[in-house]
């Protein structure tokens, strides 16, 4: 062939090629929304949604190429903001949403029974109604749940065994709220076959906490378990300043209750729960049904104790608590 002929070959063959190029098609991006009680300065928050972000990248999920994230988040309990963040998202069309919370989740639920959902936090969602079973939760929500409200008894346990001379306890829960009450049900067997005699602390505002945490101080022997809740988890750090103020022992839900200036928590890994949602909502834009993916309790649970606050309560952590604590805050 001669030089020429070969020039006009090469060329002519070479022009589809950028036209062969821009017709192939562009990945999809997939639309995830990320409903929460988390208002977004919170950094624990931050980090867990961290822990999220990074399992989904390493699944493949890449932000600004193949999906994007659409947050809402609320503060207050304010049930006209919750369903305002629930119109906003259901708009954008997502294919699936990560939600924290039984208000945001029944907001959710009221507006829409066919966007695939995952939940993180959540007590007995089988009795309130969320899911139909464990197992088989049917419908188009599944998730995992932070714990049983057995748990809740060996919340009791620990604050005696940290202080044995505690005979009364306050238990901080916000008012009217399905789980405070199965809560409060669960550990009145064991608080009184150890001699300890609960008292409710009824909150929804700060007023309401400060309020209920002097008047348990004003008391003999007392101490006080707090429960999460939206309200307790808002307003944590006033908690911790004001059981350190009255000089009160009290056991938290979470490690981040700690890390804000309380004494110790005993609960699940929250960071690695959402590391695991993060899996499910892999699964889901992968073409599973939430129905057949089973509501999941937690694997990790851990024992926080914080030794700085311990000491300006005036109590010696007994040796058997520091030995099983998976985190010692000095």
């Amino acid at each position: 062939m001669r030089r020429r002929e070969f020039i006009t070959l090469l060329g002519g063959a070479a022009a589809p090629w950028p036209l062969a190029a821009r017709a192939q098609p562009r990945e999809r991006v997939r639309r995830v929304g990320v409903l929460t009680g988390i208002v977004e300065a919170d950094a624990e928050g931050q980090a867990r949604f961290s822990a999220f972000r990074n399992t989904m990248d390493q699944a493949g999920w890449i932000e600004g190429r193949n999906i994007q994230y659409e947050y809402r988040s609320r503060s207050g309990g304010n049930i006209e903001r919750v369903r305002r963040n629930v119109a906003e998202l259901l708009a954008v069309a997502p294919d699936a949403i990560l939600v924290t919370g039984s208000l945001n989740l029944g907001a959710l639920q009221q507006a829409s029974h066919t966007v695939p959902t995952v939940f993180v936090g959540l007590i007995d969602p089988v009795g309130t109604g969320f899911v139909e079973s464990l197992a088989r939760p049917g419908g188009n929500t599944t998730g995992f749940t932070s714990f049983e409200y057995a748990l809740s008894a060996k919340w009791v346990e620990i604050l005696k065994e940290l202080e044995p001379f505690v005979t009364r306890v306050g238990v901080m829960r916000e008012h009217g709220t399905p789980t405070g009450v199965g809560l409060w049900a669960a550990m009145q067997g064991p608080a009184s076959s150890i001699g300890m005699e609960l008292r409710p602390i009824e909150v929804h505002d700060a007023a309401d906490i400060e309020r209920g945490v002097a008047a348990m101080a004003r008391l003999a022997g007392s101490g006080f378990v707090v429960t999460a809740s939206g309200v307790t988890i808002q307003h944590r750090d006033l908690i911790a300043r004001l059981a350190a103020r009255h000089r009160l022992p009290a056991v938290y839900p979470f490690r981040y209750f700690v890390t804000a200036g309380g004494l110790l928590s005993y609960g699940p890994d929250l960071n690695d729960q959402f590391r695991r949602a993060a899996g499910y909502i892999n699964r889901i834009l992968k073409g599973e049904k939430p129905a057949d993916l089973p509501v999941q309790a937690p694997t990790k649970y851990e024992l926080v104790i914080n030794l700085k606050i311990a000491k300006a309560l005036g109590l010696t952590v007994p040796p058997t608590l520091l030995a099983r604590a998976d985190e010692v805050i000095e």
